[in-house]
């Protein structure tokens, strides 16, 4: 199966492994809560959609890579202990905890998060001292004689053989006490997570071209050669901030990241060609509204790969403002929640003396809890910046109201509502920003283009973009409705796919 359906089989087995009774016990007891095992190839996201699960779940995350333990660090080390059994005093061999298993009892210590998902990588690939401790945990939850806490669900991931000589088969025994999920790499899945977080769109257009050059893993006399999804995706973050930087990418950085010398070439070269359209066709611009002639004629004339490009680019553009406008809407949405609670009657006077005591109150809670969740790894990196951005405006309303010296509730309640509206009034010019662009954006595409296979590729990138689609369900596009009847559902939008696939 693919990394999106995996990760959703591993949210659905912690749902019902967490599944409580009306006695407080779990509906399937530990004994029968077999642990997850993912097996595929590396760089596929088995670690990555741990970190998503714990954030989703809000649940505590412990994860080791086992290769990097011994047999002592796995299951302690041996003492003596004095016992008297019969009347007759006798020194026993007992083990001190496992670092790894004192590792959850510190994280549910540190975070109160009393369930959670201990993470094992590379469990088939254990030494062999280690491999009889590995089966022991797969079958009983223990490490050396200290078991797993319950509530904590064990996932584990490996390579297949193919990708690592070291690793180990497990016995049928073995295998009959897990939950055996195998993943493959699967380009259309990885390209709905890459409009998501926003994947350089150099990196996204070159895969439009070249879907074959997603994950690849070869052995040759030369050595090892492969690209990965984490390859990509590492890359991407570096590009951003070398462009940032204003620095360049060149064959010898991508490599670094792609160690499949052919498809680093490839890339390279083609990035250096994204950027050269880039200063050519002048995007921005076309967003604005200035559709030069000589750039038309000139898309018109270029070859096939050439015209993808320019509309990648056109769509890249068109979601970073569409990004920007769904961060805006998000941040209101929370402040209008938070906002509410200094509304006249709508807070404990007694407790709060002054509505400027009550947003404060509010602004320690933000805090407080964005300190927590930092702290326990539940928040991803989108919900940071929100969290962030929502305290730096809450904090900036309190710091206004105090040096005004407004503590009266009418007042205080008049000065936030009137920033609250002031954050709408910016979403609001966002919003138009964003379907003034999307409507220059089809002016281009119609003045080079027409009713062409490209408009077909431009229509189905918007469809396929998460923050567009989102954008498009409350803006009215004349034109993006009646070309993605007329254009796709006739069968274009399948032929042009194969023709890319194929490029």
């Amino acid at each position: 199966m693919n990394i999106k359906r995996a990760k959703q089989e591993i949210k659905d087995t912690i749902e019902a492994y967490l599944l409580k009774d009306r006695y407080g016990a779990y509906e399937i007891p530990a004994i029968r809560q077999r642990p997850v095992l993912l097996i595929g190839p590396p760089g596929v996201g088995k670690t990555q959609i741990m970190e998503q699960i714990s954030q989703e779940c809000q649940i505590g995350l412990v994860a080791y890579t086992i290769t990097h333990h011994t047999r002592q660090s796995a299951i302690g080390l041996p003492f003596i202990q004095e016992k008297i059994y019969n009347a007759r005093r006798v020194s026993v061999t007992e083990y001190t905890m496992s670092e790894i298993v004192a590792s959850i009892y510190d994280k549910i210590e540190s975070t109160g998060l009393r369930e959670g998902i201990l993470f094992i990588d590379e469990i088939n690939c254990v030494s062999e001292t280690l491999a009889p401790t590995m089966l022991q945990f797969l079958q009983c939850k223990t490490f050396g004689t200290h078991a797993i806490p319950e509530g904590w669900i064990i996932v584990a991931a490996g390579n297949p053989p193919e990708y690592n000589k070291s690793v180990r088969e497990f016995d049928v025994v073995t295998l009959d006490r897990i939950k055996m999920i195998h993943v493959e790499p699967d380009y259309q899945v990885w390209k709905e997570y890459a409009e998501q977080v926003q994947i350089h769109p150099a990196i996204r257009s070159y895969l439009d071209i070249k879907p074959g050059n997603f994950c690849r893993i070869e052995t040759t006399v030369d050595g090892k050669r492969f690209a990965t999804p984490r390859g990509w995706e590492d890359l991407s973050r570096f590009l951003e901030v070398y462009e940032k930087l204003g620095k360049t990418a060149d064959r010898d950085v991508v490599s670094q990241y792609i160690q499949y010398p052919q498809i680093a070439k490839d890339f390279a070269n083609y990035l250096e060609l994204y950027q050269k359209y880039q200063k050519d066709y002048q995007v921005d611009e076309i967003l604005h509204g200035v559709i030069r002639e000589a750039a038309c004629r000139k898309l018109e004339k270029a070859p096939f790969d050439e015209r993808l490009s320019v509309i990648s680019l056109l769509t890249a553009k068109l979601n970073d403002g569409f990004l920007a406008l769904s961060m805006m809407e998000d941040r209101l949405e929370r402040l209008q929640k938070l906002l509410g609670g200094v509304k006249p009657g709508n807070y404990d006077e007694q407790e709060y003396p002054s509505a400027l005591e009550r947003l404060e109150g509010i602004l320690a809670g933000v805090q407080a809890e964005w300190k927590y969740k930092k702290e326990a790894g539940l928040l991803d990196r989108k919900e940071a910046h929100l969290v962030f951005d929502t305290v730096e405006t809450l904090d900036a309303l309190v710091k206004e109201l105090r040096s005004e010296h407004i503590t009266e509730t009418d007042a205080v309640w008049e000065k936030v509502s009137q920033a609250f509206a002031d954050k709408n009034d910016q979403y609001e010019v966002q919003f138009d920003l964003c379907g003034e662009q999307l409507e220059h954006a089809f002016d281009f595409m119609e003045a080079v283009f027409g009713q062409s296979q490209e408009m077909v590729v431009f229509i189905t990138s918007l469809n396929m973009g998460f923050y567009s689609v989102r954008f498009l369900g409350e803006y009215e596009c004349e034109r993006y409705y009646r070309y993605n009847q007329t254009l796709l559902f006739d069968g274009q939008e399948k032929e042009i796919l194969e023709k890319i696939e194929k490029k």
